[in-house]
């Protein structure tokens, strides 16, 4: 098998894409209810770029529409967090 650039990002996007289920679901057995902490939304953010920039790559618009998507939401809820820290 070839390894190159590209495939490695492929694997590292998946990786921090997957990991942001871990921390939510450590973040909600802590608290005993469902909850969804900052770094959910880190790593949804930065795997998402990652996982769009390897669709990019790779010329596949129907990947690239649902990262693009996606992205938007990540960001919005980060803005969510940051207004609800400045009330706080």
């Amino acid at each position: 098998m070839n390894i190159d650039f590209w495939l490695v990002v492929g694997f590292a996007a998946q990786a921090l894409f997957s990991a942001r289920f871990l921390v939510q679901w450590i973040a909600s057995e802590r608290r005993k209810r469902s909850t969804v902490p900052k770094a959910f939304w880190y790593l949804s953010l930065v795997g998402s770029a990652l996982l769009l920039a390897y669709a990019v790559h790779r010329h596949d618009p129907v990947f690239i529409l649902g990262q693009s998507f996606g992205f938007l939401v990540y960001i919005r809820n980060l803005m969510l967090w940051r207004g609800e820290e400045a009330r706080a």
